[in-house]
């Protein structure tokens, strides 16, 4: 039985919000918001759980990782150098012309990204259609996506979560951003997806609700889903936007800015105090 790292964990995601901030301040742009809502997720995936060798990036038998919402690639990112498939230095030419990290992650140029995202919906469909050729190859490897809650209001998502339940598709587990807020404002607001649960459900999946930011609720989603049998699994996590910055924080408009110098020093000082006090502990 896999145990959870949780001092690992906590260091990761503090460092990995770093990186967020000084991608988009060092590229004056980009989507700092939703990066820094998923990044607890991300770092529970890739230091915790996932099957994977930066070594060996293109490994056939690896877990595979979508993320769905593309913009939101600095959290990727930030994850994919903390794990050692490229170095941590490139970061800060993030959106640089000459940089192969792009806005959007690419699968072409990026070592560890899976699938090239950005247009909204169109992730969950790559994902379903990686978990069933795992179960027409009968491969063992697990599949994870991750979705934001404005993103849901796109048809594609559902016509993918169709799919993948009526194939079966238990080696599927996606994530539900659902920190409430996109770039138009409340999700309410713009086009409702609520009741996501109900959705999902009533689609076929397994639906497990979380709060996003506790990392033993995140490790024992993933438990479960792996556990559960003949249907995919939707993790509705609980998020906060812009979560570990106090001036981002529940901010729509934080949702694809950059921070001033002023701002940007501000933020590492805040994730600078939780680095020093996890040391501590």
């Amino acid at each position: 039985m896999q145990k959870l790292d949780l001092i690992n964990v906590k260091k990761t995601s503090a460092r990995v919000r770093k990186h967020i901030i000084e991608e988009v301040f060092s590229a004056s742009s980009g989507h700092p918001g939703g990066s820094l809502s998923c990044t607890d997720i991300l770092t529970v995936l890739y230091f915790n759980e996932m099957n994977i060798d930066p070594a060996n990036p293109k490994w056939e038998d690896r877990d595979r990782f979508v993320l769905s919402k593309g913009h939101c690639s600095p959290a990727l990112y930030g994850v994919l150098a903390e794990k050692g498939f490229f170095n941590i230095e490139d970061l800060t030419k993030f959106r640089g012309s000459e940089s192969y990290l792009e806005g959007h992650p690419s699968m072409k140029f990026v070592p560890g990204v899976d699938m090239s995202t950005g247009s909204l919906g169109q992730g969950i469909s790559a994902a379903v259609g990686m978990a069933l050729a795992g179960k027409l190859d009968k491969k063992n490897y697990r599949v994870y996506a991750m979705l934001g809650d404005g993103e849901l209001e796109e048809g594609q998502v559902w016509e993918a979560s169709m799919a993948a339940a009526h194939y079966k598709l238990d080696n599927l587990t996606i994530f539900i951003d659902h920190n409430g807020l996109q770039i138009d404002g409340k999700i309410q607001d713009v086009m409702s997806p609520e009741p996501v649960s109900n959705k999902f459900e009533a689609f076929g999946w397994k639906v497990i609700g979380i709060n996003g930011h506790d990392y033993t609720q995140i490790f024992e989603a993933i438990s479960e889903a792996k556990k559960t049998k003949d249907k995919p699994t939707a993790i509705i996590a609980e998020t906060i936007k812009g979560k570990g910055v106090s001036f981002m924080e529940n901010i729509a408009g934080w949702h694809g800015a950059a921070p001033s110098q002023e701002q940007r020093d501000q933020a590492l000082a805040e994730l600078d105090a939780v680095l020093k006090k996890l040391e501590e502990e």
